[in-house]
């Protein structure tokens, strides 16, 4: 898929030309810079390697400078791969920018949501909890039973525990552009991305 790397700037409230009111999102995209474009021939698939964000020589490793350095570019903070891009179109050191996008378009967003470390089965899955009378004193908050009786003696793989929630890769699907700032390389999405502020996000079309 055709798509671009982004960060997250926040959340802000969004009205449209009907005078409605919707929550959006509003994301930086780019430019990102093309640092290297794979083909079958060569590599197996066609894909277009994306550059986003600088990064300083200092905190780079020798690959990573050498990967651009040949191009004439400076190391970049995150490296990206996309397929569907015209291949035959692009040459490495191009800039993709928000107009890549138009309003109304659908696009799906990847982040890394927000790490909420160890948490218990009704924050984690959303558990009701214990009975609060009839002589329970100390467990409001625990699962409840787990296991079984003789049969089959075990607790089944899967079963919603407690244990650590967030940090993970997720995908937020059919999400609308509802404005872009060619200008400031800025799009707002209908509704709420993975991660926290100032997060990397993919954006796909």
């Amino acid at each position: 898929m055709r798509g671009i790397i982004g960060k997250k700037l926040g959340m802000t409230l969004f009205f449209d030309d009907a005078g409605y009111s919707k929550s959006g999102t509003v994301i930086e995209v780019g430019p990102c810079c093309v640092t290297q474009i794979k083909t079958i021939e060569k590599d197996g698939y066609s894909a277009v390697q994306l550059g986003f964000g600088a990064r300083r020589k200092k905190r780079a490793t020798k690959p990573e400078i050498g990967h651009v350095k040949k191009h004439g570019l400076e190391p970049f903070q995150v490296l990206r791969e996309f397929r569907d891009f015209e291949v035959s179109e692009l040459k490495t050191g191009d800039e993709i920018k928000a107009d890549l996008f138009s309003v109304g378009e659908k696009v799906d967003v990847t982040g890394v949501s927000k790490g909420r470390g160890f948490a218990g089965t009704i924050k984690r899955w959303g558990f009701g909890g214990g009975p609060k009378t009839h002589g329970q004193s100390n467990k409001y908050r625990m699962p409840g039973s787990i296991g079984h009786s003789s049969d089959p003696s075990r607790v089944f793989k899967g079963k919603h525990m407690a244990g650590r929630m967030g940090n993970e890769r997720v995908t937020i699907k059919n999400l609308e552009i509802l404005k872009i700032d060619p200008e400031n390389n800025i799009i707002v999405v209908k509704g709420a991305v993975p991660g926290a502020k100032k997060g990397i996000v993919l954006i796909r079309k």
